[in-house]
Formats: C-alpha cells, structure tokens, sequence
C-alpha cells in the first residue's frame, strides 16, 4: 500500500530559513475538506508570523509563540481543487475549484454567532493556529469556508482572502467619501493599490494616495488614484488640508507612528481614521483634540466571511480592477518571503505548487 504524501514549508524556528516537510496525506473527518492547493499568496501578515512577534513599539513586542505553536505552515490566502471531503460534508465535491476564506474561529462564541470569526480570541486560522498554504495541500476545517471564484484567475482569487478582503471591510468602513468629501490612502503597497481600486468600485470616486515610495507611485496612478503625495514631504498636510479641508475618512495601510499621524492630521472634523497595517511602533496622542474635532479611529482587522462573499461576487461581476502578480514556485516561497521583507515586491507574490 502506497501512503499519498504532502509537501509543505513550516515555520520550525522563528526569523529562521523554512524548511520542506514531507508528511502523510491528512484525511478529512467531519465536514472538514482536503484541498490541493493551486496558489497562495504571500502577505506581510506572514512576515510577522515569521519573526514571531508584532512590534508595540517603545521597546515592547507583542509575542505570537503562544498561538503559532511550531513547527506551522505559513500561507493563508489560498486556491485550490477540493481533493477529498469528510463524511458530514454536504456540498463540497471532489473537483471543485474553490478559494478558501482562512480567517476561522472556534463557532461557539458572541463574535462568531454574529458573523465576526476573524475577531475570535480562539481562533482556528488557516496559515496562523492550523497549517496554511505555503503547501501542496491544506485541510479547511469546514466546507462552509469554500467560495466559488468561477471566471476569475486563480493567482488573483487568492489574495481576495486576506490583502483584497482586508483593503474591502477598510473600504466600507471608510462610509460616505465622494471627490468633495475625499478618501486618503495611505500606502501603496499590495493591500493599499487593492483599496485604491476599490474605492472606485465601493464609492465610485478616486481616492488620494499618500507613499513615501516614489517608485510606487506609477502603480498608485494606474490603480485610479486622483493625486499621489509624499506624506514626509513638510509641506504635504498643508498642502492636503488646504485643498480639500480635511479628508473625510484615511486608511493607514502601514500602521507606523509616522502614517498614522500624518492620517489623523489630514482628517476633517467629524472624519475618521482607519488603521489596518501592521508595521509596528508607538504614538502619542493629545485626547481633548479628539471630541473637539469629533473624529474617530478604528482598527481594522482583515474582514468577515460575509464580506469576503462580497468581495468575489464584485469580482465576478467585472467591478474589481486587477492588481499587479508575481508568480514563484512552492520551492522558492523562501525568496518570496525575503523579497516581501526587503521591499521588492509590487503588488502581490503568488506561490505555485
């Protein structure tokens, strides 16, 4: 009897190289599905994962060996084929083309009855608490977890579930922005330009975009921004503020002390600020300017599988513009990690088992 075997590249010592894996072919039960996966892309959530810290700044580190126990195989934006179902499965079939929302928690709670499973403080996320995609194969704890993403290309439907997913719920969450009342951007990298391109979709006006990267701002502009601005230029809130007297809402993709206030500076009165990146750091903020300016800060965490459904039927539909893929081998997920870490990936890195 031959035993069906997997490959995968695990995590087995934080900040260190992956390292291949061969194991037995895992064998659903439940309504749980096995699938071959066919792309996964590469997200800076996995460099944290990686390092195996968040930075808190001031010195502090929030410490993720708690919940990423090792070794642990990275990789949560996920396609693939279902390969085989468990015997509770209802609807899964063995063929289906499927992309996999990664963002799981334990089914029982407050925040999961209300449709919030990425909020679960006992989560079971594909790529985070259960092995991921940087794979040939993943087990998907349930088939409910499974969206058809027939007509759209399989390199792109993955990044729905975490870059494109989290620049969505960031999106919706910005509320009523039109080009008198306009949407900054902050950060042009993979999740920032999926926003710019949403925005257009969501709110049917062209964000301003905010990179300190000139070499992003070609991609910015192809995406549909309305201006582009260096936010470390000293005359850029000046600048902003004078132009449109305030923002009405700002999406920090980068979530460092110097983002984040260049986003709060730029709001009107009454706008908001939603924080999504995960770069790490500290600020300070003066309290009374907060209930006199009347503004709000929001964290966003990727988004609901709900929303997620959204995401792809608007893809589906022709509303959601394409962004940028480079395509690496499953052998060369290593790289694609080092390149992310080093700023030289434009858009998305996909993995091609």
């Amino acid at each position: 009897m031959t035993i069906q075997t997997m490959r995968s590249f695990k995590v087995t010592a934080f900040g260190q190289p992956l390292e291949e894996v061969v194991a037995p072919l895992p064998e659903p039960k439940g309504a749980e599905v096995l699938v071959r996966v066919s792309a996964c892309g590469v997200c800076h959530s996995d460099l944290h994962l990686w390092d195996g810290h968040f930075d808190l700044g001031g010195g502090q580190k929030m410490d993720l060996s708690k919940g990423l126990a090792l070794p642990r195989t990275l990789g949560h934006e996920i396609v693939g084929t279902v390969v085989a179902v468990g015997p509770e499965a209802t609807e899964a079939r063995v063929g289906d083309r499927r992309v996999v929302y990664p963002w799981i928690g334990c089914g029982a709670c407050a925040l999961c009855a209300a449709g919030n499973e990425q909020l679960c403080s006992r989560p079971r996320g594909l790529g985070t608490s259960l092995d991921g995609g940087f794979a040939d194969h993943v087990l998907v704890p349930h088939e409910r977890y499974l969206i058809d993403f027939d007509g759209l290309r399989e390199e792109l439907a993955c990044t729905y579930a975490c870059s494109g997913l989290t620049a969505y719920s960031a999106v919706k969450k910005a509320g009523a922005v039109t080009e008198r009342s306009p949407l900054l951007i902050i950060g042009a990298g993979g999740v920032g330009l999926a926003a710019v391109r949403l925005a257009h979709a969501l709110t049917g006006a062209a964000p301003i975009v905010a990179e300190i990267d000139r070499g992003k701002w070609d991609a910015a502009r192809a995406a549909g921004a309305g201006e582009v601005m260096d936010p470390s230029d000293p005359d850029a809130r000046k600048a902003l503020l004078k132009a449109t007297g305030g923002v009405a809402a700002a999406i920090d993709f980068v979530g460092a002390p110097a983002s984040f206030e260049f986003g709060l500076a730029a709001l009107r009165k009454g706008g908001t600020l939603i924080v999504v990146g995960l770069f790490g750091g500290a600020t300070t903020l003066s309290l009374p300017l907060l209930p006199l300016r009347a503004v709000g800060i929001v964290g966003s965490y990727v988004g609901t599988l709900a929303e997620m459904r959204e995401l792809v039927d608007l893809a589906k539909a022709g509303q959601v513009q394409e962004i940028p893929v480079q395509t690496r081998s499953l052998d060369g997920v290593q790289q694609a990690l080092d390149d992310l870490k080093g700023g030289r990936v434009v858009g998305r890195a996909v993995i091609k088992p």
